[in-house]
């Protein structure tokens, strides 16, 4: 099954920058895109980021659009993202996962997620 280790996080104030990092292991060889989602107590995981691996549009939420940027490799399967700027309210874990060829159906497995917090 697909694997995804995610790293990067840690401890910051806020203004601050970290680039977390997404190595993938056996994605789907249709894959359409891969993303980052955050996650924190009592809340759903919610895609933040997202970028196909071939063409198409890269997606940001509205509470991370024009701070965070999304990037990969698709020789390495790997993603990153560029966190400028952050905020208190960024404060969570952070997953990654790609999809299996249709947009919006990620993998079933997740990594170990990394934290990231934010002082103010």
């Amino acid at each position: 099954q697909v694997q995804f280790v995610e790293s990067g996080g840690g401890l910051v104030q806020a203004g601050g920058f970290l680039v977390l990092s997404c190595e993938i292991s056996g994605r789907a060889l249709d894959s359409f895109a891969a993303g980052w989602f955050r996650q924190t107590p009592g809340k759903d995981r919610d895609l933040i980021a997202g970028i196909p691996w071939e063409r198409g549009n890269i997606y940001y939420s509205d509470s991370v659009k024009g701070r965070f940027t999304i990037t990969k490799d698709n020789h390495k399967d790997t993603i990153w993202l560029q966190m400028h700027d952050l905020k208190p309210e960024d404060t969570a874990v952070y997953y990654c996962n790609s999809d299996f060829g249709t947009p919006g159906a990620w993998s079933g497995s997740w990594g170990q997620g990394t934290q990231v917090t934010v002082s103010s």
